[in-house]
């Protein structure tokens, strides 16, 4: 897909790499959140329920090969993020360490923090989820590539949490 050339005075369009932040085409309505959570659907941060498709993916996953992981993120307490132990393992943070969203947010490499940091904002706003490929930089570890699923959670007319699923995708972005 062309993308235009920022800063390109003649204002052509080329086949480069997308530019970052990304466009909000990886923004879908709530009605779509199933569809999205193909891995299984978000109740609680703590709980997903397994579906075929989770059993086959776990069935396949060589021997320490990291799972997908829960998180939630509550707006009304300051951010408090909650993960399950599989996002800690993603992160390469021991499963007892206090987190913070701007610790790790830190993780996120620029491009991909600035891309994460425009769809959140437009669904906390709009009331949509979004999916993103993301590049982090885990502590002690080398960089590497996670899903991001986000879904906020409705009270009201008002976005009181967000949740959803992360989990790497190796060797699609090499």
């Amino acid at each position: 897909m062309p993308v235009s050339s920022q800063g390109d005075p003649t204002g052509k369009t080329s086949a480069l790499k997308q530019t970052y932040p990304l466009p909000v085409h990886h923004s879908w309505p709530l009605y779509e959140r199933d569809r999205f959570f193909e891995l299984g659907q978000i109740h609680s941060c703590d709980m997903v329920d397994p579906v075929p498709d989770i059993t086959h993916i776990v069935g396949l996953a060589r021997p320490g090969a990291l799972l997908p992981g829960v998180w939630e993120c509550d707006l009304r307490d300051n951010n408090r993020l909650s993960w399950s132990g599989e996002v800690y393992d993603i992160f390469g943070v021991p499963r007892d360490a206090a987190i913070t969203r701007e610790e790790t947010a830190a993780r996120y490499c620029e491009g991909s923090r600035a891309a994460m940091e425009k769809l959140r904002a437009y669904a906390i706003k709009h009331r949509r989820g979004f999916t993103l490929d993301v590049e982090i930089q885990p502590a002690a570890a080398q960089r590497r590539w996670m899903r991001l699923i986000a879904a906020p959670v409705c009270v009201g007319d008002q976005v009181v949490k967000l949740q959803g699923l992360k989990f790497l995708v190796p060797g699609a972005h090499d």
